[in-house]
């Protein structure tokens, strides 16, 4: 199988929120899945959340590109590789849902952590 291939494999559950959103052309993913997926480097990580919140903490190696700002859509096509998987987050996953609806439809492959930034700080 290819590392593609295995990625969106990752990607795939069979949660009704996961389901929901695929139909967007993004999957929605809790914290163990997500964690699996950015464990590989070629991943990108991209916190979507504001700059101070991003300050607060992070996942590390995550670039930060707020979604709520006008200009995501364009700093996001300048800043990410169309050929990599992104992994992307906000606080508690609506942001973030916004992002990969926009990336998506701008030909990326792109996986959400469903419960966001909280969740994964209180699941690490």
């Amino acid at each position: 199988m290819s590392l593609l291939g295995t990625i969106f494999g990752l990607f795939s559950c069979n949660a009704q929120s996961e389901k929901a959103n695929s139909d967007n052309g993004f999957k929605s993913v809790e914290v163990e899945e997500f964690a699996k997926v950015i464990a590989d480097t070629a991943v990108i990580r991209l916190d979507v959340r504001t700059a101070e919140e991003y300050a607060e903490g992070h996942i590390d190696n995550a670039i930060n590109i707020d979604v709520q700002k006008e200009d995501f859509e364009s700093k996001a096509k300048s800043a990410l590789p169309k050929n990599k998987t992104i992994a992307l987050y906000c606080r508690s996953g609506r942001r973030s849902k916004n992002a990969a609806k926009i990336l998506t439809a701008n030909d990326y492959t792109v996986g959400e952590l469903n419960s966001g930034y909280k969740g994964w700080v209180s699941n690490k």
